[in-house]
């Protein structure tokens, strides 16, 4: 039984053979055809490899307008906390916060205290020392008065006047003033609340014009420029132009990342100090071929590029860097400024093979 199955077997394998690889030769056999020496090489040719089909965009570089993206937020121009020099009750009524002062504007006044006596009492000893120097100086011009005196006259004159200005610029502490334009971030020192030197009496901030603050990358630092175009778009869905202002020297140590300041024009103050806002700064245009996504591919060496038809109509591949995206497609730059794209297809060609093209859009000329 066993030699049986072999034997089966092997008529059954014999069979799939003359089926599958003499396949002409069996039907000609059926059909009652002979079979010539010349058939019989035909058929043990071995068949010539197709050509594959691609479909191929031709395209000549254009300039792109780039631009660097940046995620930032709102700060205000300027910001001080108005703090006391002296100290002394506060006898002004306190300002609320929100509220818009000029430069000049009192914010808080304090009480004087002696400080007016001490200011009559320096100004009566100015006027005792300035007579006893006309008299030191007349004596000693007649004669009866040493040119030493003359000199001590004088310093007393001068160190009265001195306790002078001391008091009066104590007298001129009492009152603090706003130092620009701005809006009170919190309220006044209340009335009767002592302050000591360094006390807050205010926090001022100025928001017209408002700066946009980003932080930009090594790589992106370069294309930026002070003065540049830039644009602003809040979370609240406002925008806001300006120009750049600043761009940092020296990198945050932490992040490896530059700060980039945008000033705007905020003259209604609509624009509040804080705000999330993606920043958009024009930067020097570059060169660069508009291609669909699809035409992207990797070399074997994972290097990003594109498989392109070259005059000879053999595929090569070509590097490639990613500038931006677009809704037409993929802006790449560093390939040549013409260049006929593989679109569909480039995933089963390899280089140096000849493909047979179909073209989408215009074909180049010469090559309809």
């Amino acid at each position: 039984m066993r030699i049986f199955s072999i034997l089966t077997a092997l008529a059954i394998m014999a069979f799939m053979y003359a089926f599958i690889m003499e396949r002409e030769a069996l039907m000609a056999l059926a059909s009652g055809a002979a079979v010539t020496p010349e058939d019989e090489a035909e058929l043990g040719a071995v068949e010539p490899a197709r050509v594959m089909r691609v479909v191929a965009q031709h395209s000549v570089a254009q300039p792109v307008e780039s631009a660097v993206t940046l995620r930032g937020r709102t700060e205000a121009a300027r910001r001080v906390q108005v703090r006391a020099e002296t100290s002394g009750l506060v006898v002004s009524e306190p300002l609320p916060r929100g509220s818009e002062v000029a430069a000049g504007d009192p914010l808080c006044e304090l009480s004087g205290g002696v400080r007016s006596a001490q200011l009559a009492e320096a100004r009566a000893r100015l006027a005792e020392a300035e007579v006893n120097l006309n008299a030191a100086e007349r004596l000693s011009d007649e004669g009866f008065a040493s040119q030493t005196r003359v000199l001590s006259a004088r310093a007393a004159t001068q160190s009265a006047q001195a306790a002078v200005d001391a008091a009066v610029e104590e007298l001129a502490r009492l009152v603090m003033h706003a130092p620009f334009d701005g809006i009170l971030e919190s309220d006044t020192a209340e009335m009767g609340s002592l302050l000591q030197p360094g006390a807050v009496c205010a926090t001022l901030i100025k928001l017209d014009p408002i700066r946009l603050v980003g932080f930009v990358s090594e790589r992106q630092v370069d294309r930026l420029e002070i003065g540049a175009l830039a644009g602003g778009r809040l979370a609240s869905g406002r925008e806001v132009m300006g120009n750049v202002s600043f761009i940092s020297r020296a990198a945050d140590p932490e992040t490896r990342t530059f700060r980039v300041e945008v000033t705007v024009a905020n003259e209604d103050n609509a624009i509040r100090e804080g705000q999330s806002a993606e920043m958009l700064i024009q930067s020097e245009g570059e060169v660069g071929h508009l291609l669909p996504g699809s035409a992207l591919t990797l070399a074997d060496d994972g290097v990003l590029g594109i498989r392109a038809v070259d005059d000879a109509g053999r595929v090569t591949f070509l590097p490639a860097t990613m500038l931006r995206d677009a809704a037409e497609g993929i802006w790449l730059g560093g390939l040549p400024d013409v260049v006929d794209a593989i679109v569909v297809g480039q995933e089963f060609v390899r280089e140096g093979v000849e493909v047979e093209v179909t073209w989408r859009g215009n074909a180049p000329e010469g090559r309809e």
